[in-house]
């Protein structure tokens, strides 16, 4: 088949602004550790959002692609690759895997340069380092595969790594978008009670009983949501996870996990943010974990959760509430900031 030279894509030209969709030119020659992807179904994460927004600040290098979780079929491999070949079915992920990390790909709009990272989705073809790429088996529903890219592996390692949740403890998470439901599946698959949802949007936390919290909370009211879980965990919370990235959140759950309890962070403040705790309470076991990506190993985990959807062990059929095209990434975008979608929304990249 002959290989194409162009790509359409969704690109953030200035922060704040809607992605605009252009056709861009793909590199003429792939490098060392770089692999051309035909992208069929690509996620959007609340990490897309951020960078949208400008949550960390400036960015240096727009215009640039965005997308971090997807999946596709492999078109062509570059030199040193061995981990992935031409045909394979493949997710796309942004934590680093096994193979070559790559140099950083440039496309083209006419004589404009349009960065990217190692690895983008908001684009039909896309050059990925081989290290953000992992095989998988034929047979996975490519439309829901994209979650296991960052939704699943980041949630899942959430529980399994940093929080270490055992059988019978406490677990509040609080923020139940696509990151927050895999979270709590994996709390359930750990045995953990109980499992707490909390959330501003009603439709977010009906989502999240269905994947197995034990009691969702709206949270309009914060003052009332920690007596309720205070209530609830009688006052002996084990683990509190933050998505939010808000500093009273925050606050509020290291106030309220017990003595040798953790706080996670994995939602990230706003740059000109800050959180104020009284430290005290750290030299007697209490502890707070910020998370990158749950700590996860693609390579290792993305075959372990396969595993688990295959035997059903696994069913993430009511995560993915929404599919649309290219074209309609903007109003997806909407739908998540403004919590009309529930779960996770899906990009078709064979429909614009």
């Amino acid at each position: 088949m002959d290989l194409p030279k162009k790509t359409k894509a969704a690109i953030l030209f200035e922060q704040k602004k809607p992605l605009r969709i252009e056709n861009i030119s793909l590199p003429e020659e792939l490098s060392y550790g770089q692999v051309l992807v035909k992208i069929n179904y690509s996620g959007i994460c609340g990490s897309q959002i951020g960078e949208i927004d400008g949550v960390k600040g400036e960015d240096k290098y727009l215009p640039h692609l965005l997308g971090h979780e997807g999946s596709g079929i492999v078109l062509k491999v570059g030199e040193g690759v061995s981990t992935v070949k031409v045909d394979d079915e493949v997710i796309l992920h942004w934590r680093e895997g096994d193979g070559i990390n790559s140099a950083l790909p440039t496309y083209m709009l006419d004589d404009i340069s349009v960065n990217a990272g190692w690895v983008t989705t908001f684009n039909q073809y896309a050059v990925i380092s081989e290290n953000r790429l992992t095989s998988i088996s034929k047979g996975i529903d490519q439309v829901q595969a994209p979650l296991l890219g960052c939704a699943l592996t980041t949630g899942f390692g959430v529980i399994e790594n940093d929080a270490n949740l055992k059988i019978g403890e406490s677990v509040v998470i609080f923020g139940s978008g696509g990151v927050g439901l895999s979270m709590i599946q994996a709390a359930k698959l750990r045995g953990a009670y109980p499992i707490i949802a909390v959330d501003k949007y009603e439709g977010r936390l009906e989502l999240a009983e269905k994947c197995g919290a034990d009691y969702s909370l709206l949270s309009n009211d914060i003052d009332l949501v920690l007596k309720e879980i205070i209530n609830l965990t009688n006052n002996s919370l084990d683990v509190f996870i933050d998505n939010t990235g808000v500093p009273q959140v925050i606050e509020s759950g290291y106030s309220l996990v017990k003595k040798t309890g953790k706080l996670i962070l994995v939602g990230v403040p706003k740059f000109d943010k800050s959180i104020r705790i009284h430290s005290l309470p750290m030299h007697f076991g209490k502890t707070i974990k910020g998370s990158e990506g749950g700590n996860c190993n693609p390579a290792i985990d993305i075959p372990k959760l396969t595993t688990l959807l295959d035997k059903g062990r696994l069913d993430i059929t009511d995560q993915v509430t929404k599919i649309c095209g290219l074209n309609d990434i903007n109003d997806a975008i909407s739908d998540m900031k403004t919590g009309k979608a529930n779960g996770r929304i899906i990009i078709d990249l064979n429909t614009t």
